[in-house]
């Protein structure tokens, strides 16, 4: 499945460049998180990718969220799986076009975007560097059943969320931590009083945390 996306280059290129991949939320579109691009560290690529499934009447999704009749939400692990695999061979595809340094590369995903940068990092972590998870929670069962700690022991990650989020309760982002900590991994986590969003404050956090 060939994915759109849209792609800033760095500005100075080198034989090898770190790559940024930016993974939007739920019902919205590539163009959403690259509003940061410009504010995102020189020397990488930056690309902003469509999720594969659209929703009426716009916005697209990585899978489906369904209600049941008491108005509880539940995520199509299924399709989110199916996701997982499909950012891992556009990963493999985007470091065959460009120049990319495949051992710095790091996903930046968004609530639904962030749900999926932990699941592929922790399915395909030759493939993955660092993970910035904004406004998302670790769902377990989109995970392989066994994970391989000594594979993923290089996986670094920035988790932040917003003690006010009305979408994603801030008890369940909090769980990713201690849940990434079992695996011996390395993690900082932030909270900032806001929504279902991405503060200032947040967003020169997790770039500095980029740039360390």
């Amino acid at each position: 499945m060939n994915l759109h996306y849209l792609v800033q280059e760095p500005k100075t290129i080198k034989d090898q460049n770190p790559l940024l991949i930016l993974l939007h939320g739920y019902g919205s579109n590539e163009e959403d998180l690259f509003s940061f691009a410009p504010e995102l560290p020189d020397d990488s690529y930056v690309i902003s990718v469509r999720a594969p499934y659209d929703l009426q009447p716009y916005g697209h999704a990585w899978y489906a969220i369904h209600f049941d009749a008491d108005e509880n939400k539940f995520s199509d692990n299924v399709q989110a799986k199916q996701s997982v695999e499909i950012i891992a061979s556009f990963i493999d595809e985007i470091v065959k076009q460009y120049p990319i340094d495949t051992k710095n590369v790091t996903l930046i995903g968004f609530s639904q975007g962030a749900i999926l940068s932990y699941a592929t990092a922790l399915t395909y972590p030759e493939k993955i560097t660092k993970v910035v998870a904004l406004s998302g929670y670790f769902n377990q069962e989109i995970l392989p059943e066994v994970i391989d700690t000594k594979a993923i022991s290089h996986l670094k990650f920035f988790v932040s969320h917003g003690s006010v989020d009305q979408v994603i309760p801030v008890d369940w982002a909090r769980k990713a931590k201690p849940a990434l900590e079992n695996l011996g991994l390395e993690v900082e986590y932030q909270e900032y009083p806001i929504g279902h969003g991405v503060s200032p404050k947040n967003f020169y956090d997790f770039k500095n945390w980029l740039q360390r």
